[in-house]
């Protein structure tokens, strides 16, 4: 099967230019701050397993453990991850939590269980019920693999903190909004929400 569509550097101007034109607090944030970057990661194990380790901490403290584990394996493969127990991925910084999670993830893709490389092939509805079906991935980390690894242009984090803050700024709205709230202020901003998230993101970094 052909690979779906995805965000390009060169469909970043088309979907900036809807954007633009659908929400006037969007076009503020493009002629103020620019087009946002794409934050595009390789997809495959190793970023699934990153976005494991950002679920509910700062990006930083992610980045740390993550940067820990590939001192300590490199490439980071189900095979190689598989050779670390416990204790080691606990002094590396892995969580119980989050130690059982990428273990059994690393066992399904080694056993022939999941297969990553197939979710370029597959919806965006497809790929949530074949990622969740993992213990310990839900649906902000699917949207996040959607949006940077699979590059899908309307991939939409509703749970997102940083996308929620920034929308309440924009919006100048009393309280933060809520995941149902946010993906009815985000249907104007179809086919192109990943890139409204991007575009809100930079906007939440450069502030």
């Amino acid at each position: 099967m052909a690979v779906l569509q995805q965000l390009t550097q060169e469909s970043l101007a088309d979907g900036l230019s809807f954007l633009a034109a659908q929400d006037s607090d969007l076009a503020k944030i493009l002629e103020a701050y620019g087009s946002p970057p794409l934050w595009v990661r390789e997809p495959g194990f190793a970023t699934l397993l990153q976005i494991i380790l950002e679920q509910q901490v700062s990006l930083a403290s992610a980045k740390a453990v993550f940067a820990r584990l590939q001192a300590v394996i490199s490439p980071i493969t189900p095979e190689q991850f598989l050779t670390l127990d416990d204790v080691q991925l606990r002094a590396i910084g892995f969580s119980r939590q989050k130690a059982l999670y990428t273990s059994l993830l690393a066992q399904s893709i080694v056993v022939g269980q999941l297969d990553l490389a197939s979710l370029s092939s597959m919806d965006d509805e497809d790929v949530r019920t074949t990622l969740k079906k993992m213990k310990g991935i839900g649906d902000w980390t699917v949207d996040i693999y959607l949006l940077m690894a699979l590059r899908r242009p309307d991939s939409f984090p509703k749970g997102d903190l940083g996308l929620a803050v920034a929308v309440q700024k924009v919006k100048q709205l009393e309280y933060r909004p809520k995941p149902a709230e946010l993906e009815a202020i985000a249907q104007i901003w179809r086919p192109w929400r990943a890139l409204a998230t991007r575009l809100l993101w930079h906007y939440y970094l450069s502030k």
